[in-house]
């Protein structure tokens, strides 16, 4: 049985509803954008990588990882170049940019990552040099949480806003949804992943 915690804030939206984009602009979430076919080919696939432990400068998160199309160094908080994208996620790009709206070929970066049970995702907003943010989620529900972006503010805290991302889900972070937030995830109950895709933001702010 699928549950996550509502937030019951006085005059708070609850984006456990049919309509999380109406509580936050720039949000858009839909279940179901995936077969489960389709999602059993791609856990077949992501599970075939070599996801390798990702580092935060001093920090080691306790999720699993590969990106393809740039690397970021956290020590410099510079984008490096990366290994293109594989082909075999073409499919899955072309039509989750499809989806958002955009051009496949926007979509340079894809982040997978294995969350298993008990992970988290702290507090963040994802790197400046990306711009909108799509992503996929596969095998187990997990909770998103949003929060006002405070510049400065603590790493921890309440969340204002949660709401539950199924599998076979997808979502677009843009616009208000993408800058004036931040978002986590809160510790999965059981193995998941995720695929992130990414547009370029063409400066840094």
């Amino acid at each position: 049985m699928r549950t996550a915690r509502r937030l019951e804030h006085a005059g708070q939206p609850d984006l456990f509803g049919e309509a999380p984009a109406a509580a936050i602009e720039g949000l858009r979430y839909e279940n179901g954008f995936l077969s489960r076919e389709e999602e059993a080919g791609l856990l077949r696939i992501v599970q075939g990588l070599p996801l390798r432990e990702m580092r935060y400068k001093e920090y080691t998160a306790k999720r699993r990882g590969i990106g393809f199309g740039g690397s970021y160094d956290f020590d410099t908080n510079r984008l490096k170049p990366g290994a293109p994208m594989p082909e075999v996620l073409h499919p899955l790009r072309d039509k989750a940019a499809a989806w958002a709206g955009v051009a496949p070929g926007d979509l340079t970066h894809a982040l997978i990552a294995e969350y298993r049970p008990g992970t988290p995702l702290g507090w963040h907003r994802d790197v400046p040099d990306f711009e909108e943010i799509v992503g996929v989620s596969l095998h187990t529900d997990a909770v998103m949480q949003f929060r006002p972006y405070v510049p400065g503010a603590s790493a921890s805290g309440p969340a204002s806003l949660e709401f539950l991302i199924e599998p076979r889900s997808i979502y677009v972070l843009r616009g208000p949804a993408r800058w004036a937030w931040q978002h986590a995830i809160a510790p999965t109950p059981g193995l998941r992943y995720s695929i992130t895709l990414r547009t370029r933001r063409t400066a840094r702010p």
